[in-house]
């Protein structure tokens, strides 16, 4: 691995004090790190206590003249895929280990969420953890080389996954194909199709999201804001 070292935008406690739990989000092809921190108050809101973090991916976008990449997407030959997510893991995971010994957090303690073609290294990187997250939030995403998960899953974290209807980016497919892996590999996971979405995250799917981090975090039910 390069020496590229990722950092980006971040939002400390807005209690003021140390955090208690760490949220990190993984934004999607084309954009950065700031795209998803703008939605750190709606967390910071209900968790006081949460330190966010967005890390800039380490790649430019091969596709566009601006924004990042985890990944090129100019093919998409599942296998070349699949390249590009396991060559993004180990920037994704130093940073991640990085942050949890920053606030001196137990994995427990963090959830992982991404966008797009983060959810899909969101996926990836959170199935294969040696000590589980708290949850993933996965938003527009795919479950890439699900087949791998047989051999390769030691991390069964709850999984918030939500899609919309109209995505013309991911398919709406793409939602219970990951929903039916998860649930043959016993990992406990929310669902939900938001009606009328096209490829993004929309008030619903973040009022959802706040109330995953709360209860996989253990301060509410999910049945209170989740539907499953």
């Amino acid at each position: 691995m390069s020496e590229v070292t990722l950092s980006g935008p971040r939002h400390e406690p807005s209690s003021g004090g140390p955090a208690k739990e760490l949220i990190i989000m993984l934004h999607g092809l084309g954009a950065d790190g700031q795209d998803l921190i703008g939605l750190a108050p709606y967390f910071a809101q209900d968790l006081p206590d949460a330190a966010i973090v967005s890390p800039d991916a380490h790649q430019p976008c091969d596709m566009a003249p601006m924004g990042r990449q985890w990944f090129s997407l100019q093919s998409r030959d599942q296998d070349l895929i699949l390249d590009g997510v396991q060559k993004a893991v180990p920037f994704i995971q130093s940073y991640i280990e990085k942050e949890i010994a920053h606030y001196n957090l137990s994995p427990d303690r963090v959830l992982l969420m991404g966008f797009s073609q983060g959810a899909m290294m969101t996926y990836h990187i959170g199935f294969r953890q040696k000590d589980p997250f708290a949850g993933m939030m996965c938003f527009s995403g795919m479950l890439v080389a699900s087949e791998l998960l047989k051999d390769e899953l030691t991390s069964r974290c709850p999984v918030l996954a939500i899609h919309g209807d109209n995505d013309e980016v991911v398919p709406p497919q793409a939602l219970p194909a990951a929903v039916k892996v998860m649930t043959e590999h016993d990992i406990t996971v929310y669902q939900q199709m938001i009606s009328k979405l096209g490829h993004g995250i929309d008030e619903n799917g973040i009022r959802m999201a706040v109330g995953f981090a709360l209860e996989k975090l253990g301060y509410s039910p999910a049945e209170d804001t989740i539907n499953d």
